[in-house]
């Protein structure tokens, strides 16, 4: 059984994606080839910084376009949906063949317009779930940057091409960092986001009631009268006791690899403030339309992390420095939870022996 018409996916989206800036073959060839020697020199950075040990040798990052990114990321959802569509399938009573094949097609140009809209804002992403590799050889995930993105923000900012193309590696990488050098996350991550999938409501009356949900939350989101997403509209109870655990371990991920960027970058990133000034305007910049968009998606919670994250690793960091914060990745149990995010001081007392000795803030504070 296809719950989505992945094909019809990849051809909407590929078909809806805007253009990428206009550049010469020369300029591309040279912004790909500076990509991938920037991705190998920043993960050096990251691991030093963190001093975490990744398992796996340094790998130069894949350079996609955005319809290279639509359909990698059309791969990763077949990966993550699978536990979902076994599940669908073997139920005693499946839908008609007809509703079916309806219904695929339409999820499928609904999730192909969804990557078409993110297709031309994401920079990058360290893609965790890719289709298994019958030989075992290649790497189980991949760092992927998409280069019309990270050309056309540098132009968009007006900022200095090599430096903010390493600052946006350095983010990256520490992604690739923390899954290849902490052996149980991926599964982790993986094992909560299949408990989301099958905590779902699958019968179809409740179903039409959380499609009613997720109308009225467009409709007030658009209005301007409303603050929720589609997430949250169409999730079961159950789902969103998981998805806590989900958010709080992603704001965690996210606020590491900004803090590392900003922490590395003026180091190695001569205009690392310029650059951080301008970004932080453009991600609250947009159109309306585009703002309401990345509402409904829950993209504004995304940048919510990224400040809590972020806030969270360097006030643990500039008390008990990085070894300490480093604990964190001693087990799911040592993860902090949503409520410590918000409140360090409960996670240091919960996982940081207390006779480990304090490490004076400006030790740590990359503006010093």
């Amino acid at each position: 059984m296809q719950v989505i018409d992945w094909d019809l996916a990849v051809s909407t989206g590929t078909r809806l994606v805007r253009p990428g800036p206009q550049v010469s073959r020369e300029e591309a060839r040279h912004a790909v080839t500076e990509l991938r020697t920037l991705s190998r020199e920043a993960e050096g950075h990251v691991r030093e910084f963190t001093r975490i040990d990744a398992a796996t040798p340094p790998q130069p990052a894949t350079i996609v376009d955005r319809p290279g990114w639509i359909r990698a990321n059309v791969e990763g959802f077949r990966v993550v949906l699978e536990p979902l569509t076994q599940r669908m399938a073997s139920r005693d009573n499946p839908p008609p063949a007809i509703v079916s094949a309806v219904g695929s097609r339409i999820t499928g140009v609904e999730v192909g317009a969804v990557l078409a809209f993110l297709a031309s804002r994401v920079l990058g992403q360290y893609e965790l779930f890719l289709p298994p590799d019958p030989t075992g050889r290649e790497p189980i995930g991949r760092l992927t940057l998409v280069a019309p993105n990270i050309v056309n923000a540098e132009r968009e900012m007006g900022v200095h091409p090599r430096d903010f193309r390493l600052w946006v590696c350095l983010h990256e990488e520490t992604h690739r960092v923390q899954f290849t050098g902490v052996p149980w996350l991926r599964e982790y991550v993986r094992s909560q986001m299949t408990e989301f999938l099958l905590a779902s409501d699958l019968d179809l009356p409740t179903l039409l009631e959380r499609l009613r949900n997720a109308a009225d939350t467009v409709a007030d989101v658009v209005r301007g009268t409303g603050e929720g997403n589609l997430i949250d509209a169409i999730q079961t109870p159950e789902q969103k006791e998981i998805l806590d655990r989900v958010t709080a371990v992603m704001t965690l991920l996210e606020g590491h690899g900004d803090f590392v960027m900003d922490a590395v970058g003026p180091t190695v990133v001569p205009s690392v403030a310029d650059i951080r000034s301008k970004f932080s305007q453009r991600r609250e910049g947009g159109s309306r339309l585009d703002r309401t968009v990345r509402k409904l998606l829950g993209l504004e919670m995304k940048m919510k992390q990224y400040a809590e994250g972020s806030a969270f690793v360097r006030e643990v960091v500039g008390k008990v420095g990085m070894d300490g914060f480093n604990r964190v990745w001693t087990s799911p149990e040592t993860l902090p939870a949503s409520d410590e995010i918000a409140a360090p001081d409960r996670w240091i007392a919960r996982v940081v022996p207390q006779d480990q000795p304090a490490i004076p803030p400006q030790a740590t504070d990359p503006e010093a």
